[in-house]
């Protein structure tokens, strides 16, 4: 059963669904104040809303969730981690770099859904405006499958289990092209553990079933890095 909707920020879309879930199904929407005000002003509905400050953590029923900023122009971009009995969640989409902030937080995540929005060649040949390509390509953009790839190495460790690949553009990317680069990388730093999950725009992955961890790896990275 659904209990609540956690929105990272007001892009359109990503709030296309709130008349439907929010407004109409009565599900309550946690957001920053920032994000409030830009989803009211386009949204034109009423719905149940619960205010978090960004950098502190809050509960969605007995679910314990971290929020964080992101780098991403929008008013007030977050990201976040949920605590559940299986383990760690990260959800990171939708910002142009990785900060030592946003590193710091998926720490120790089980899983980690990380954005591989485009492939800087396919990008670069799209039947697009410049401008909005620069808009990407900034640090307050979209992470390409490279820059996703690198941030990997500063993320992979014993806890990480899975990571899903997020928020792939359409004419600019492919889940086979955002799996093999990310892939590649994990290799070349032993990160070969962990289970590699391209999604798509308009498929649903497999449910990924959490039960209780157990950290029986022990990722040579962290040696290196100490």
């Amino acid at each position: 059963m659904l209990t609540g909707i956690l929105l990272t920020h007001e892009h359109s879309d990503h709030i296309k669904g709130i008349k439907v879930l929010a407004a109409k199904l009565g599900i309550p929407i946690y957001c920053n104040q920032w994000t409030l005000e830009a989803v009211k002003a386009q949204a034109q509905c009423q719905f149940d809303a619960r205010i978090f400050q960004t950098g502190h953590s809050f509960k969605v029923g007995d679910v314990d969730v971290d929020s964080f900023s992101i780098p991403h122009d929008a008013c007030d971009p977050v990201g976040f981690v949920v605590h559940t009995e299986g383990g760690k969640i990260g959800f990171l989409t939708d910002l142009g770099h990785v900060t030592r902030l946003v590193i710091d937080r998926v720490k120790d995540v089980r899983v980690l859904v990380l954005e591989t929005n485009y492939d800087q060649k396919l990008l670069q040949e799209a039947k697009r405006p410049e401008s909005i390509k620069q808009r990407i390509r900034s640090r307050h953009g979209h992470l390409s499958n490279d820059a996703a790839a690198e941030a990997m190495e500063a993320m992979v460790s014993d806890h990480l289990e899975h990571v899903l690949l997020a928020h792939l553009s359409r004419d600019c990317n492919s889940p086979e092209l955002a799996r093999r680069v990310v892939g590649e990388r994990l290799r070349d730093i032993g990160g070969t553990h962990l289970n590699l999950i391209s999604t798509q725009q308009d498929h649903p992955c497999a449910t990924l079933p959490l039960a209780p961890a157990q950290v029986s790896c022990s990722w040579p990275g962290n040696a290196v890095r100490r």
